[in-house]
């Protein structure tokens, strides 16, 4: 949609990047009321949403690249430009898991309950992100009856759907979802039961991502049925649904 926050000369900065970057110090600044949870100094609270923020940069471009080659096989170098979009939230998030877990291992943190207090970084630093994706105009709709948004000649979109189709603005709507959900784990992070934050982070995206891939117009869909997004969804809810059901029994043995 309008991609290029700024030009400088030779030095092109895109909105996209920007996002990253306020999506990145809002989380840093937000972790800061739910270390205590975790037992986290203030060293961990900066290196926790660091780890966590560059292995879900590799993973989530690995997945889109991998997703989308042949957009990079002319043009190798672009691979590494995630400044200009191109991320696949669920290929970050697996890839940051498993760097936060090796990292809570090195610490000694208790990674259930940092995972836990990061719930709302993560809700936060992800409605950011795609307000970056809304702005550089990847992660579409599909066509929409009376609410949407046109894009421009020439972007992904039009190439699909035609110049002046109203598309669903799906970025927004999870960035929406993704807003609200930050207060709603803010304040299940600093109050509620070891894993209770963690597991409904499971449900509740794993859910919101299935619901808002019946709209998206850009993602392939496996055996003519699903997103690998809900593919990903339907893994996502049954396995915070158990945890949950888990930690709360715990947590009423040991009350």
């Amino acid at each position: 949609m309008f991609p290029v926050a700024l030009r400088i000369g030779a030095i092109t900065i895109y909105w996209y990047g920007v996002m990253a970057a306020i999506g990145f110090l809002l989380a840093i600044y937000v972790q800061k009321f739910t270390k205590e949870h975790a037992k986290m100094t203030d060293d961990d609270t900066s290196n926790v949403i660091f780890v966590a923020m560059i292995a879900g940069l590799v993973g989530a471009r690995i997945f889109y690249v991998v997703q989308f080659f042949h957009l990079f096989k002319d043009n190798l170098w672009n691979i590494i430009r995630v400044d200009q979009g191109g991320l696949v939230f669920y290929g970050g998030f697996i890839l940051a898991i498993i760097a936060l877990i090796v990292y809570a291992k090195i610490k000694k943190i208790d990674p259930v309950l940092m995972f836990d207090a990061i719930t709302p970084a993560m809700a936060i630093g992800h409605a950011c992100g795609r307000i970056g994706c809304f702005l550089h105009g990847c992660c579409f709709g599909n066509p929409a009856s009376f609410f949407g948004v046109r894009y421009p000649a020439g972007s992904e979109a039009v190439l699909k759907y035609g110049e002046g189709t109203l598309l669903h603005p799906t970025q927004l709507y999870e960035a929406g979802a993704n807003f609200i959900a930050f207060w709603f784990f803010l304040k299940l992070a600093r109050n509620c039961k070891r894993g209770v934050a963690m597991s409904s982070y499971f449900i509740y995206y794993g859910t919101t991502r299935f619901l808002i891939e019946l709209l998206r117009g850009d993602n392939p869909h496996i055996w003519g049925l699903f997103t690998p997004a809900q593919l990903i969804g339907l893994l996502l809810i049954p396995t915070g649904v158990i945890l949950l059901l888990y930690f709360k029994k715990n947590a009423a043995q040991d009350a």
